[in-house]
Formats: structure tokens, C-alpha cells, sequence
């Protein structure tokens, strides 16, 4: 098994290897960019990337009918380029993971709800998720968070409205209760905003140099998901990649009882002169370079499926545990059977956009409602699952079993402040969006493995570096 033992705290080993990943902030769908910038780096320094990881906003938009479930004001919504690698017109040139923003195809996404790939090469994480890639073990949180959303089900279902354009993206308690359980260590968390508190570690005066609205929100100790705060501590992985804010910001975050330090890294988006990516070696990874399943999470997956809430009405507080260790059991026999690694397999579930031409590619009819992705099918059928995301109401709860194990509800469960007022969810994207996207320079925004800031080689060391 991945994990260690119900109970124990993770626990990281001294690897003796490394793996050369590149971390993008922001995507915003400029994938032609992102991977030109990464090649570039390969030729002019002399190294491998293996894998790259973007941190949301990575707009998956396959069509114009796609354009409609992207959240933003329209005159922004762009095709950009992900298309091509949608359509096999490109090929990622590495293998990329992502998880879900605020601005991304969420239609699309939520085909793909348990993770699977938007396209050849590139995998998305899932709403929640966690994955093993050449030996590192990645867990990763979609969208948002907004306290008035957050104990909801999963009720939106596209074509979304005004509202649920919105609430679609928003973080649920459902999916950060089932990471709350994992035990084995993560190597690397992926979240798009960042941890409440996480300024509290770093160079907080820089970062209100770089942008000086947040000061009231970090007084308050508002700037941040709540959620993603309480992840940080319980998982405590040794790096967690963030993005959103559209700025760079590092932090070293220490853990009691020895735990390894958490580094953590936000990264702006992708235009010129502007810090949107860094290549870091990352300790460990013995395993071969794909995308493989992490047997606790799929545990955690198949114990909580039938709990899955699809209503608007908070989810129940109830007072029994589940039970992982029967499901842990059955997914360590049914692996050793059908293999560790995520089937490749890519299946066009939409037209693709053709910019020659009025009629969409690939022979496809364009859709407005949910259609049934073949992964996501296939990964249900492998852990003997029932398909629930397109039903209108919850499915049933099995006799004698609660909504939510009472243990971790007691020890971290969110609650909110009747005092507080939602912000806007794009307060700090709007005059972002007029900048200009074209031209970007291979010099700019750029920062290569900076000993002096997140790699830190020294464990002890306990200064905070920030650009």
C-alpha cells in the first residue's frame, strides 16, 4: 500500500533521486507559450523536464459551446490554444497535470470529476484527487473557496446559469473531507488559491509592496482559503503550488513533531515579464514517468462514492466513521489484477473548434447538457462503482452509514463567519485581463530553481525567501 497506517501521521523518507519538474502558475489556456518557454529552458540549460504542473485557470476550452461555461466577462473569453491538443493537431511535449481555477471549461471538468485526460499527455487532477508520477506522489484540490458554497453539494449541471457559472467552481466540503483522509505523505499538494495563513511564513511586507490591496484581507486573516489552510496542516506535504493572486510568494512552513517543513510556492500567469514558472528538482521518484493510481485514494473514492451529495442543500453531519480498510483491501487485489497505470486512452467527447472553418472538427454534434466521458466510465467500472453525475438528487445513503465521519468534523470542520461578506470571486483577475497575451519573451518571467527561495537544501534553515 501507498499509505501508512490508519492513524499514523505522514511520514517522508530521504529519497536519494530527484525529479525536474516545471510548475506553471496561472495557465489561462497559453499553452503554446508555456511549453515553447519550457523547451526553450531544456535547450538552454541542458535538462530533462519530466513532468509540468499547472495550478488552475488552465481552461480547457474545446469549442465556442465551451466558451459559455467559462466564467468571465465575455469580451475575455478567448479560444487561446488548448484546442489543438484537444483536437491531436498538437501533442503536449511533456506530460502535464492540472487541477481546476476559477476561469476554466467547467462542462468539460466535470466529465472528468474523478480526474482523467482533457487531452493526450495532459491529465486533470479531478475536483479532488491524489496520483503517483514517476515515483511522487501528487494530491491536488479544484477551485475555489467561498464559505456561503462550501457545505453544498454538487448541484450545479450545465447549462449553468448566471449563478452556478459561478458556484460550479466553488470548493465543497465533500471533496476536502475524503483528502482529510488520506494518511500516507504527499510529496507535492496543488491547490489554485492558497492556504489561509500562508503569508505568515513569507516576506508578507514584499508581497503588499507587489500588491498592496491585500492588506486588509491579511489583517484579518481573510486572504486564503480556509479549507486549503486546514489541508496544509493535517497533510503537511513537503511542497504545496498554488496560484490565483496573480503573484509570486514563497513560504516555509513548519510542522510539530518533526515533520518535514512545507515549502510552499505561489506563481503569477503566464505574460511577459512576469514570474508564471520555475523548474524544481523534487526529492524522490523511482517510478516510471506516467500518470499511475494511488491505491488510498482510490479507497477513499470507493468508501465515500454513495455519499457523493448532488443537491444544494448543506451536506448532513453525521456521527459514524467509515470504514477505509475493507475498500483498501479490495483496491490492493483489484490493482494487483488491472495494473497501477491510468489508461491513456483518449476519447473526443465534443467537437473540437476549427478556427478555418464555421462547422466544428471532429465529427462530432455540439451538446449542451452532460455527456458521459468514457474515463470517467471506465474508472467507475474498475473500482465497481455506479455512475451518479449526471442524477438530480443525491443517491441514497446504505443503511446504518452517516454523511460525513463525525471524527474529522469535530477535529477541523469549516465554519462560517455570519459576519463575513463574500467577495467577489474575480475581484483580482479584472484589470489583469486587459493585458496583452501576444509576444512572450523567452527571458521574461522567468525563474530557474532558485536555491535561495523554495529548493531549500539545508532542512534546518528557517529563513523565508520571496521575490
Amino acid at each position: 500500500m501507498a499509505a501508512g497506517s490508519r492513524g499514523d501521521p505522514p511520514q517522508h523518507v530521504k529519497p536519494t533521486t530527484s525529479r525536474c519538474i516545471a510548475v506553471e502558475g496561472c495557465a489561462h489556456g497559453d499553452l503554446d507559450n508555456i511549453y515553447a518557454t519550457l523547451q526553450y529552458l531544456e535547450h538552454t540549460n541542458n535538462i530533462k523536464i519530466e513532468l509540468l504542473i499547472c495550478c488552475g485557470d488552465f481552461q480547457a476550452v474545446r469549442n465556442e459551446d465551451d466558451l459559455k461555461s467559462l466564467s468571465c466577462p465575455p469580451k475575455y473569453r478567448a479560444m487561446n490554444s488548448f484546442w489543438k491538443y484537444y483536437s491531436g493537431a498538437e501533442i503536449a511535449p511533456f506530460p502535464t497535470l492540472f487541477v481546476g481555477g476559477n476561469h476554466e471549461a467547467s462542462n468539460y471538468l466535470w466529465e472528468l470529476y474523478y480526474g482523467g485526460f482533457v487531452a493526450p499527455n495532459i491529465y486533470f487532477l479531478g475536483f479532488a484527487g491524489v496520483v503517483q508520477f514517476g515515483g511522487i506522489r501528487i494530491g491536488g484540490l479544484s477551485g475555489i473557496y467561498k464559505d456561503h458554497d462550501f457545505r453544498k453539494g454538487h448541484f450545479e449541471r450545465a447549462p449553468y446559469n448566471e449563478d452556478n457559472i459561478k458556484s460550479v467552481y466553488h470548493v465543497r466540503q465533500y471533496d476536502v473531507l475524503k483528502l482529510m483522509e488520506v494518511r500516507g505523505a504527499i510529496d507535492i499538494f496543488v491547490s489554485h488559491d492558497w492556504p489561509r495563513g500562508i503569508t505568515k511564513y513569507g516576506d508578507a511586507q514584499q508581497l503588499l509592496h507587489q500588491k498592496p490591496h491585500f492588506q486588509q484581507d491579511i489583517e484579518t486573516n481573510q486572504l486564503g482559503s480556509k479549507a486549503g489552510e486546514q489541508l496544509l496542516h493535517a497533510l503537511k506535504p513537503l511542497y504545496w503550488f498554488s496560484a490565483h493572486l496573480h503573484t509570486k510568494f514563497s513560504a516555509l512552513v513548519p510542522h510539530p513533531d518533526g515533520h518535514h517543513p512545507t515549502k510552499f510556492l505561489a506563481l503569477d500567469k503566464c505574460l511577459p515579464s512576469r514570474n508564471f514558472l520555475q523548474v524544481i528538482d523534487i526529492p524522490g521518484g523511482a517510478g516510471p514517468l506516467e500518470f499511475r493510481y494511488d491505491e488510498e485514494w482510490l479507497a477513499i473514492t470507493r468508501a465515500y462514492h454513495s455519499f457523493l451529495p448532488l443537491h444544494e442543500a448543506p451536506a448532513q453531519i453525521g456521527m459514524q466513521a467509515v470504514d477505509l480498510m475493507p475498500h483498501q483491501h479490495w483496491v490492493e487485489k483489484r490493482l494487483a489484477e488491472k495494473g497501477y497505470t491510468i489508461p491513456t486512452e483518449f476519447h473526443m467527447t465534443a467537437p473540437a473548434y476549427s478556427p478555418n472553418s464555421a462547422r466544428h472538427r471532429g465529427g462530432l454534434s455540439p451538446r449542451t447538457g452532460h455527456m458521459r466521458n468514457p474515463q470517467t466510465e471506465a474508472f467507475l467500472q474498475l473500482l465497481e462503482l455506479p455512475y451518479l453525475l449526471d442524477c438530480k438528487t443525491a443517491p441514497p445513503i446504505p443503511l446504518g452509514m452517516d454523511m460525513i465521519p463525525f471524527h474529522l468534523c469535530t477535529s477541523w470542520l469549516v465554519t462560517g463567519d455570519p459576519n463575513e461578506i463574500p467577495l467577489e470571486d474575480d475581484k483580482d483577475d479584472s484589470q489583469d485581463m486587459l493585458d496583452d497575451v501576444n509576444g512572450l519573451e523567452e527571458s521574461s518571467g522567468l525563474e530557474f530553481n532558485d536555491p535561495n527561495e523554495i529548493v531549500l537544501e539545508d532542512e534546518d534553515n528557517d529563513q523565508h525567501h520571496s521575490t
